[in-house]
């Protein structure tokens, strides 16, 4: 094959350090702005990006030219160090060390952007840490509550 061609949607997720309740409004749509012109400036496509108070949802494409890791630790670094330009409250902002990177049917694309755009709704019910939970479950991914938080 002459050149190569790439199609993958990820959904990625991460959390402020120790779950800080950190993203308010007015900083929460400049926060989700800015980690999609991080996304752009990597030729990571973002689709939709949303969250709540404690965390980040990104659903993008997986580009051929960049790893995810790296991906993923730019986009925390760079808005990590944006973010506390914004206001002295937001000293303290840090991203955790750690995320979840899933991968996405193309026919699941819509039901995920809706699941982003709901982030609000959604945890009037449901903490993060329990809906982070279920997703690794629907994903059949294994692991160690004891390392999963920080």
């Amino acid at each position: 094959m002459g050149q190569s061609l790439v199609k993958n949607y990820l959904h990625i997720v991460f959390s402020t350090k120790h779950r800080q309740p950190l993203i308010h409004p007015p900083y929460e749509n400049e926060l989700h702005s800015y980690l999609g012109g991080v996304c752009k400036n990597l030729e990571r496509q973002p689709i939709k990006i949303g969250g709540y108070t404690d965390h980040v949802h990104i659903l993008c494409m997986l580009s051929k030219k960049i790893a995810l890791m790296k991906l993923v630790e730019e986009v925390k670094s760079h808005s990590s160090k944006w973010v506390k330009t914004l206001d002295t409250s937001l000293q303290n902002f840090y991203s955790q060390d750690g995320y979840g990177a899933f991968s996405v049917n193309p026919r699941g694309v819509p039901k995920v952007i809706h699941y982003i755009g709901n982030q609000h709704e959604h945890h009037r019910k449901k903490t993060f840490q329990d809906e982070f939970r279920i997703i690794l479950k629907e994903h059949g991914v294994e692991y160690d509550e004891r390392y999963v938080w920080d």
